[in-house]
């Protein structure tokens, strides 16, 4: 008898095919690749939506986090992917991460650096380039707004004081919080990333809008200037 994984996902037993499994057991038992392979709806002429998605899956070590680091491009690189499925995959991770923000907000107050990185990480922890934001907070440090600043390179982006206390001003901030990512994964702060630190600091003291702390988001782990004693 042929195995399970190659057979058309029809030729399954009902209970193993991804959208009568959601209906019958709901969507918690599902693995990634089946939700993967319902997104895309299908597979290749020697592979299913299922195969397909495990082998994607795969390649980055089973990791979610990894998979919403590719664009449309490195996703059609793999045989069976194409604009549309590409399009899809990320508009679904894109949802998840919005989703999660959303949740978020709704708390509002930031009172510990680990409230920033949970903020923070869905938006930036698997972007391939960084991006610069702030939080603007009022007196009771409840999130007034939050601005992206800037987005840049593997490496680096640009950073203007100026730009960061006019948002502030306009907003009537009492203080700040800067965040910013590492897509390197490495979350220590660099020689740049001290220099901007304490030029704000500095500013922001002149006009009473204290930075409260700088957190830097590598994937899954973070470092909190505040926490480290370094503003």
């Amino acid at each position: 008898m042929a195995e399970k994984y190659n057979l058309k996902i029809k030729e399954w037993a009902v209970e193993d095919r991804p959208r009568e499994k959601l209906l019958k057991k709901g969507i918690q038992s599902l693995s990634n690749a089946e939700i993967i392979a319902l997104l895309i709806g299908s597979g290749t002429k020697n592979e299913s939506a299922v195969e397909l998605s495990k082998r994607i899956l795969n390649q980055l070590n089973n990791n979610l986090n990894e998979l919403g680091k590719l664009g449309v491009k490195e996703l059609m690189k793999n045989k069976g992917i194409g604009e549309a499925k590409a399009i899809t995959i990320i508009a679904a991770l894109e949802l998840g991460r919005r989703r999660k923000i959303s949740e978020i907000i709704e708390k509002k107050k930031i009172t510990k650096s680990n409230d920033v990185f949970d903020f923070f990480q869905p938006l930036l922890g698997d972007l391939p380039h960084e991006e610069f934001w702030i939080l603007l907070l009022n007196r009771a440090n409840r999130i007034i707004e939050k601005k992206k600043i800037s987005q840049g390179g593997v490496s680096g982006t640009i950073i203007d004081v100026k730009v960061i206390l006019k948002y502030a001003i306009e907003n009537l901030a009492s203080s700040i919080i800067l965040c910013h990512n590492h897509p390197s994964g490495n979350k220590a702060p660099s020689n740049a990333d001290n220099t901007i630190t304490r030029k704000l600091v500095d500013a922001g003291n002149l006009l009473d809008i204290k930075v409260l702390d700088h957190v830097i988001i590598a994937d899954t782990d973070y470092y909190s200037y505040a926490d480290e004693g370094n503003l």
